[in-house]
Parts: structure tokens; C-alpha cells; sequence
């Protein structure tokens, strides 16, 4: 036995010299475990940690917990699952977003399927046009119609200035102004654009001869749609319904603008109260239940995707897409789409626009306009007396907002492209998928959820690394982690297409390493380069869930800083800055849409 252990002994040994010899003689495999070991500690250790506190006595606790600080309890689930207080603190916000989640998935999918067959399948006039228009709405910031709806609905339950609706002689009521409604609304046109992008691209990519195969068979169009049509569209339609419910139950921004006022809170509005008020082991177990409800919606979406690769048909050229006549009904459906468009768009952005040139909401007089709220100075308010282009705190946030996000947009940009390049060349397939793996979490960790659990890594000192929390590091290295999943997966598919026959030839030739990847690989990749970069940086300028956890007024970005001027019920300065986050936002999809080489509509109409 002691000659097999000793053995057994060796044979680890040898293993571990061939690898490290392999990995001395194979510089991308020493550039895929550095990647490895640093995305495990940024993205899997946090994860790891914030559900341990969900289990261990938090500081300050030991009264209620029964045991020392840091001891093993189950205090917090009891507290969540079983208590008195359960259901108001954990079954009705857990019901909330279910409610929230559900509701505005389910129309946007219905919305966004009616839409998308008009765009691909029906001759609606100006479909080029609808077909980007119809977008707009995902690439602005989703708390924009939340603010715009404020303005609009605000009753006499909140101080303040009156909303429009009030201020012209109506009194809106509750359901109305805040809570589910409103909630679900807002959502629901945030959405459909998405669903739009994933139902329109699988209608356009059904081959349109198996429905005219059926038709010449004698088959009606209700039996072809139930047959055929709908089948082959089920995978589409149920991964953008799952896909929309995730990021649904994740949402931070609306619930917290339009909830609040009416006791309205959903799980992640629960989260952030819970850290505020420094119940870190509440926050871990809301955070926790987040985090599952995202993981089991997606690994259904993977499932289904699954098996929808068992149904494809086979098609090449031959393919077509016919087009059905709306007939008289042409002009009026077009009226239909185009008055969504202006609700989900021009209302909101022009509402929040003119909401900063006037003094009395709604009041549409020479004298009520005014330019004070941008440019103004000794303004009668209580701190913030001028306009957002002369504050100071504008632009402090403005600084960090583009510093912040610009930083941590070119760093995921370079880590995606690297963790693309070594799943394409490393000849150790484990560590290829353990890559894939790992870059790929955040995306099933919703962002308030992410947040809590940098801010578990990072509020205190842990080893060399000194507790970051109230610097810019922690949110830069949070939108780093965050973003890797979009910028790994540009990576990967740049990668896809580069061939390794010209690296061959410069290593032959004797380059390493980093002059194959300075030389070769980032001058052919960098249209992907610069879509990685500008994808994350229109994330991170627009995101609110992911600092609103970890951004302190000295560190603030535009959209806490906004969130903050809305707290303290300064909505005129508060809508000036979202009207400039929304352009940036939306001036950043148009570059990246250009940097992609295709044009809004485009893989939605043929």
C-alpha cells in the first residue's frame, strides 16, 4: 500500500512538472491561468462570499443570531422564510417581482411578436424606418420613463411641485401614478424592442417555402400558423420571454422611483434598503434569492435552446420570406406603431425636456419658461442652488461617470479580446470552458445582486488588497467584472473567424507571445475591439443597479447622482441630467451600431 501511495505521489508529481513545462513552452496557457485565477477572484469570490454571510453571524448581531460574530447560524433564512415578519419583509417583495417581472415580460413578448411580424412579414409602409425607430427605446436608460412618468402622474401623495396631470386640474390616483401599474408599463415598453430584436431575427430567418408548401397543400393560414409557423418560432419567443423576466426580476431603478411613494418594493429595492440600514445578512439572503430566481430562468433558457437545435430546418438560398398584404388596414396599423413610438419615445423625452424650462409644471406661458434649472444661479432651494451646467457636483459625477465607465470599457474590451484568443488556442479544453464559465456569471447575477456582493469583497481588507469601498476602484473594477460576459463573448466570436495560419508563420519566424498579439491579432480584431469597448462603455454610462450599492457622493456617476437629486426631490435638475445620460446613451448606440457595420433595423427586415 505504501509503495501505491508513494506511487500515486509520483505520478501527481509528474503530472504537475508536464504542465508546468507545458505552460513554460506555451505562453497562452500561462495567459489563460492568470485569466482564470483573476476572474475567479473578481467575479466567482464575490459571489461565494455574499451567500456565505446569508449563513454567518453578521456584526453587531450576535443579540439575535444567538451565537459570536462569524459564527455558522440560520438566523437570516428563518427570519426571511419563517418569521412573524415574513411576509411583509420577504413574500410580498418576492411577490412584487414576480408580479413586476411577469407582467411586463408577458406583454412586451405579445407586443414585441405582433411588431415584429408587421417589420418582417407584413408591407407596412416605411418598415426601413419603423424598423429602428421600434428599437430606440432599449438603447435609453430604462429609469428615463420612470422619471418621465413622475413628472407626468405625481399626485398629491408626494411633496413637492405637482405632476402635469395635477397641475391641469385632475388628481391621478394611486395605482396610477405609483406601484405595480405604472411599474409594469414602463417595463413593458423598455422590452419590446428587445423582443422585437430576438422574435424578428427567427421570423426573418424562417424559410418562408415551408409555408407556402403547406398553402399549396391546401392548408388555411390558421392551421399554417398552428402547424408551422408558430413551432418553428417557440424557442424564440419563450428565450425572449425568459431572458426579459431575469433581467425584470433584477431591475433596481423603476421599482425604487415609482414604488417607494406607495410601499411598493420588489426583491432588489429590498436588497439596497437592507444594505442602507446595514442588515448585511437580510441583504445576502434577498441576494441570494435573486441570484436563484436568475439562474434557474436562464438555465430554462439554455435547456430550451437545447432543444431547439433538434428542430432546425434546413434551408440555404432557396430560403425566402413572403410578405402579406395588410390591405386597407395598411395606413391605420402603420398610425397604430407609429403612436407607440412616440408614447415609448417623444413623450418621455420630451416631457423630461420641457420639464426643466419651466417653473410650474404644465403652464405653458412665455413668462413659466426659464433656463434657471440649467444655467441659473442662486436658486430658491434648500442645497442645490444652481443650474446642472454650473454645478460643480455635475460635473464632478460627468468626470467619473466617463473616467469610470471609459476605463473599465477598454479594460473589458483587451480582457475579452484575450479571453476570446485563449479559448481559441489553448490546447487544454478545461481550461477553454473553465473561461467561458466563469466570464459568463455576471450575466446570471442581476446587478443590484453583483453589486452586494463586490461591495461583501471589497468593504474590508482582504490580504494585500485594502478595503476599496467609498474609492473609484471598486466601481471600476465592478463594471470590469460586470461587462465580461458581452465583451468575453465578442471576443470569443472575433476569435472564431481568425484563423491560426498567420500566428503559426510569426511564431516560425520567432515572434512571442505579445508581439503575435500586438502585431497580428489586435490589427485584424480591432472592429471587435471597438465594439466590445463601446458596448461596454454605453453599459456603464447608462447603469444604475450596479453602483447605486457602491457609489458614495464623492464617488458619484450620473446616475447616482441623479437618483440622489431625485431623493431630495429636486426633479427639475434631476430629469436635466437623465435627458444628458439618455443622448450619450443613445449617441453611443448609434456609434456602435456604425462601428458594427449595420444599421439599426437591420436583421430584423430583409
Amino acid at each position: 500500500m505504501g509503495q501505491r501511495a508513494d506511487h500515486g505521489v509520483c505520478g501527481h508529481w509528474r503530472a504537475a512538472q508536464r504542465g508546468a513545462r507545458a505552460v513554460y513552452q506555451n505562453p497562452v496557457l500561462g495567459l489563460g491561468l492568470v485569466l482564470l485565477a483573476s476572474f475567479l477572484w473578481l467575479i466567482a469570490l464575490p459571489i461565494v462570499l455574499i451567500l456565505l454571510d446569508a449563513f454567518t453571524s453578521q456584526s453587531g448581531d450576535g443579540a439575535r443570531t444567538g451565537v459570536s460574530d462569524g459564527a455558522l447560524t440560520f438566523y437570516y433564512l428563518g427570519r426571511a422564510f419563517a418569521s412573524r415578519m415574513s411576509g411583509i419583509i420577504f413574500f410580498a417583495p418576492l411577490w412584487n417581482t414576480i408580479l413586476v417581472a411577469s407582467g411586463a415580460s408577458a406583454l412586451a413578448l405579445i407586443l414585441g411578436s405582433v411588431l415584429a411580424w408587421l417589420l418582417v412579414r407584413s408591407d407596412i409602409p416605411l418598415r426601413g424606418w419603423l424598423a429602428g425607430a421600434m428599437i430606440v427605446p432599449y438603447m435609453l436608460p430604462v429609469w428615463t420613463f420612470a422619471l418621465a412618468w413622475v413628472t407626468l402622474f405625481k399626485n398629491a401623495a408626494l411633496g413637492g411641485q405637482p405632476g402635469w396631470v395635477q397641475a391641469m386640474g385632475a388628481q391621478p390616483p394611486d395605482w396610477l401614478a405609483y406601484g405595480a401599474v405604472p411599474t409594469i408599463v414602463i417595463l413593458t415598453l423598455h422590452y419590446i424592442p428587445f423582443a422585437i430584436l430576438i422574435i424578428g431575427g427567427a421570423m426573418q430567418r424562417l424559410d418562408g417555402q415551408l409555408e407556402e408548401a403547406a398553402q399549396i397543400q391546401g392548408a388555411n393560414r390558421a392551421t399554417i400558423l398552428r402547424r408551422i409557423t408558430i413551432p418553428a418560432l417557440r424557442p424564440a419567443v419563450l428565450s425572449a420571454g425568459l431572458l426579459m423576466f431575469a433581467d425584470a426580476v433584477g431591475e433596481f431603478s423603476v421599482p425604487y422611483i415609482l414604488g417607494l411613494p406607495v410601499q411598493f418594493e420588489t426583491l432588489s429595492v429590498s436588497l439596497f434598503r437592507a444594505i442602507s440600514t446595514q442588515q448585511n445578512g437580510m441583504a445576502a439572503v434577498f441576494a441570494g434569492v435573486v441570484l436563484l430566481i436568475g439562474c434557474i430562468t436562464l438555465g430554462i433558457d439554455a435547456w430550451l435552446l437545447r432543444e431547439a437545435r433538434r428542430f432546425t430546418t434546413i434551408g440555404g438560398k432557396a430560403a425566402i420570406n413572403r410578405t402579406s398584404p395588410l390591405r386597407r388596414w395598411r395606413w391605420p396599423i402603420f398610425a397604430a406603431v407609429l403612436a407607440l413610438f412616440i408614447i415609448s419615445v417623444v413623450v418621455p423625452l420630451l416631457t423630461l425636456t420641457l420639464s426643466t424650462v419651466m417653473h410650474i409644471p404644465a403652464r405653458f406661458t412665455w413668462a413659466n419658461f426659464t433656463l434657471d434649472y440649467w444655467i441659473g444661479t442662486n436658486l430658491p432651494t434648500v442645497a442645490f442652488q444652481t443650474g446642472i451646467l454650473i454645478a460643480p457636483e455635475f460635473w464632478r459625477a460627468a468626470w467619473n461617470s466617463v473616467r469610470i465607465a471609459g476605463s473599465a470599457a477598454v479594460a473589458a474590451g483587451v480582457l475579452g479580446l484575450l479571453v476570446g484568443y485563449v479559448v481559441a488556442r489553448s490546447p487544454w479544453r478545461w481550461l477553454a470552458t473553465s473561461l467561458r464559465t466563469v466570464t459568463f456569471l455576471p450575466y446570471l447575477v442581476p446587478g443590484i445582486a453583483f453589486a452586494a456582493a463586490i461591495l461583501v469583497l471589497f468593504a474590508v481588507q482582504r490580504g494585500p488588497i485594502p478595503a476599496l469601498y467609498g474609492t473609484p476602484w471598486i466601481l471600476l473594477l465592478a463594471l470590469i467584472a460586470d461587462q465580461m460576459p458581452f465583451a468575453s463573448r465578442v471576443g470569443m466570436s472575433a476569435m472564431a473567424q481568425l484563423g491560426p495560419d498567420v500566428e503559426d508563420a510569426a511564431r516560425v519566424m520567432g515572434a512571442g507571445l505579445l508581439r503575435r498579439l500586438r502585431s497580428i491579432v489586435l490589427p485584424i480584431l480591432n472592429g471587435a475591439l471597438a465594439t466590445a469597448i463601446l458596448l461596454s462603455f454605453i453599459s456603464g454610462i447608462k447603469g444604475v443597479s450596479l453602483f447605486i450599492l457602491l457609489a458614495v457622493p464623492s464617488t458619484d456617476v450620473l446616475t447616482t447622482f441623479s437618483l440622489r437629486l431625485v431623493d431630495y426631490g429636486y426633479a427639475q435638475a434631476a430629469n436635466a441630467v437623465v435627458l444628458i445620460i439618455a443622448i450619450i446613451a443613445l449617441l453611443g448606440s448609434l456609434a456602435l451600431r456604425r462601428a458594427a457595420g449595420a444599421g439599426i433595423g437591420q436583421g430584423i427586415i430583409s
